[in-house]
């Protein structure tokens, strides 16, 4: 472990050193962190962990979490110079189809953390990026001065400032497909905003991919835990968070 630093008072970044064997990665894809036990923490099951960023010539890896339960809270313990056992990475990444070249990121929360890969990866093909960043106050907001390196324009709402309801996200979201021609839809994390950009991007023939936030047991599609239902042409089946995503067609989740 390179470093392990508070970010806010809710988020951590922790930041490894790895081997290039496991940096072959693809924005959205994730790893599986083996939290570390002690006498007052003991979880049993590893922790699911989008990537936050990548750098194969660097050997470094990093991750951006909140520290909400016991796995988490354990995981907030280690020091600098700790060694951390992950298996990854996992799972279906994003991919950018060639026809989109305005494409707008969505997030709230940790969320913002799935998709700095996917921005840094827009940046690279010279797309012109939109980025809607919220959070519940500005001291909560995160990646949008990371956003903007890339390029991205990045508009931010908060609960506290009263315009991060659904209502003022909604009209925001329509305002950017006229305004600025928004061909493609990612997000993260929310339901609220998920069904939110399902029913915008239906209205406006927008097509996007959605990284979905999923209990997951083995990581590896054995176990069935993450199996939710998605929508197909033949109809509604059933898949594997970890082993068909974490990434899928915005329109394919129910």
């Amino acid at each position: 472990m390179k470093s392990h630093q508070w970010v806010n008072g809710e988020y951590r970044l922790l930041e490894l050193s790895a081997p290039a064997s496991v940096l072959d990665c693809q924005p959205g894809q994730f790893f599986h962190l083996l939290c570390p036990t002690s006498k007052l923490s003991q979880p049993f099951f590893r922790r699911p962990m989008s990537i936050y960023s990548f750098d194969k010539a660097a050997g470094e890896l990093c991750f951006l979490y909140k520290v909400a339960g016991i796995g988490t809270a354990a995981l907030a313990e280690l020091v600098p110079g700790n060694f951390l056992n992950i298996v990854g990475p996992l799972g279906r990444g994003f991919e950018l189809c060639p026809e989109w070249q305005r494409p707008l990121l969505v997030a709230r929360g940790v969320g913002l953390a799935t998709l700095a890969p996917l921005a840094r990866q827009c940046a690279e093909r010279g797309l012109s990026l939109t980025a809607i960043c919220s959070a519940r106050s500005r001291e909560l907001l995160m990646s949008a001065d990371l956003f903007r390196s890339y390029g991205a324009k990045v508009i931010t709402v908060t609960d506290a400032e009263g315009n991060s309801g659904a209502g003022n996200l909604a009209a925001l979201i329509e305002n950017l497909v006229r305004e600025r021609g928004i061909d493609a839809f990612f997000t993260c994390g929310s339901a609220r905003l998920m069904r939110m950009l399902q029913q915008i991007g239906a209205r406006y023939g927008i097509g996007g991919q959605v990284a979905l936030e999923q209990q997951m047991a083995c990581g590896i599609g054995m176990c069935q835990a993450c199996v939710r239902p998605f929508r197909r042409e033949s109809g509604a089946v059933n898949l594997r968070v970890c082993r068909e995503g974490p990434v899928f067609n915005l329109q394919e989740v129910l």
